[in-house]
């Protein structure tokens, strides 16, 4: 048997593997040998690892919940292309009258507002006090015209802190308009 028991394999692969004899022969030198603490370094690579993995699954779950919503208002836009194209982190569907009836869980992260709360409102409710009039008066005409449009425009947190957010709307349609899309990312002003 080799004096370095790291060279045969994981000291604690090592370990797991010897009878209780072999144990109490080997554990004085586990004992005097000279260890220095260090952090788990592995945990935090799987547990980005594990973190990236729900993000996606997070995202492939809202993809499915709006191609479902697609297929059943028979829209004709290409929505696989829609998600490919666009980087967001809140995502709101609303009706025609721009009422929002779903919004995912990164609306929630971006703006501190629960999903509930946000349910039937305009997205108006986002605006405040540093919101422009212009950005405002902007993105209404932009509606108006149901042309998919970018902006960016300062919304403000259910705490009241502003931030910059980048707008990306895309009207949905079948033979009319029948409802709105925002892919929402904040943005440094």
């Amino acid at each position: 048997m080799k004096n370095n028991l790291t060279d045969m394999m994981g000291l604690d692969l090592y370990l797991s593997q010897l009878t209780d004899k072999k144990y109490q022969r080997v554990k004085p030198q586990l004992e005097t040998a000279s260890t220095k603490t260090m952090p788990l370094l592995s945990w935090d690579v799987c547990m980005q690892g594990q973190s990236k993995q729900l993000e996606a699954a997070r995202k492939r779950m809202e993809r499915d919940y709006i191609f479902k919503q697609a297929k059943k208002f028979n829209w004709k836009n290409d929505i696989k292309q829609l998600f490919s194209e666009t980087a967001y982190e809140a995502l709101i569907l609303t009706d025609a009258q721009q009422h929002i009836l779903w919004v995912n869980e990164g609306f929630t992260a971006m703006t501190g507002y629960s999903k509930e709360f946000a349910l039937h409102k305009k997205p108006a409710f986002l605006q405040g006090k540093q919101t422009t009039p212009e950005s405002k008066k902007s993105i209404r005409e932009k509606l108006k015209l149901k042309q998919p449009f970018q902006e960016v425009i300062i919304n403000h947190k259910k705490n009241n802190e502003p931030y910059t957010c980048e707008v990306k709307i895309i009207p949905l349609y079948n033979e009319k308009t029948t409802h709105f899309i925002a892919f929402e990312r904040q943005v440094n002003s």
